[in-house]
């Protein structure tokens, strides 16, 4: 058994389309460097080069966002789902006539 890993839409194109993957159990931390080794192109897309989540970046265990819990050392096991949803912006304001 694994730890799922959610990929959002957006950041499929850096898992050749796949919408999921695996990594094995231990902190958030240890997750996000396995799937930076798994897919190097995930690299500095999610944490910073001092280790730091991303702002525009939330990431959640289960339904529980980990900034909320422990961070990035946030316990992960097996069985578990973490998703990764990045921040959206953007778009035009309505204009009303």
């Amino acid at each position: 058994m694994s730890v799922k890993i959610r990929i959002p839409t957006t950041l499929r194109i850096l898992t050749s389309g796949e919408s999921e993957v695996s990594a094995s159990e231990g902190t958030v931390a240890d997750i996000v460097a396995e799937l930076c080794q798994n897919y190097p192109d995930f690299d500095g897309r999610l944490v910073d080069e001092d280790g730091n989540l991303l702002r525009f970046v939330n990431m959640y265990l289960e339904d529980e966002d980990i900034r909320f819990l422990q961070g990035l050392e946030t316990l992960v096991t097996n069985g578990q789902t973490i998703s990764i949803i990045p921040a959206v912006a953007g778009g035009s304001p309505i204009l009303i006539y």
